[in-house]
């Protein structure tokens, strides 16, 4: 049997929201590029997130490296999501004194 050179397919999905998720499971893209950035490599990270395939890691890290500017982006648009969800909950939510009531309730 002749060995043969295949693509391979990255195993990213994209979900309702628009989120990419890492191998068919919950675990997104920006976790696992986040981990890699902070120096994990793909063992660890495998170990933090179990239900990730070591292979698929490196794959999508792979991916990362080749089209970098074109991810940089991707997570620059999550990070503002995120920033703008956190915005309104803090605008629907009172923070202040929290504390103070969740101790209150304790005592009742």
């Amino acid at each position: 049997m002749a060995f043969s050179i295949s693509p391979e397919v990255i195993p990213l999905q994209i979900d309702a929201e628009q989120v990419i998720r890492v191998g068919g499971t919950r675990v997104t893209f920006e976790t696992v590029i986040a981990a890699f950035s902070e120096g994990a490599t793909a063992e660890e990270i495998v170990q933090q997130y179990p239900s990730l395939k070591l292979a698929d890691i490196y794959s999508v890290i792979g991916y990362y490296l080749r089209r970098s500017p074109e991810v940089e982006i991707y997570l620059q648009k999550r990070k503002a999501q995120a920033q703008a969800v956190r915005q309104q909950n803090e605008l629907r939510f009172d923070l202040h004194g929290l504390r103070d009531r969740l101790l209150a309730r304790r005592m009742r």
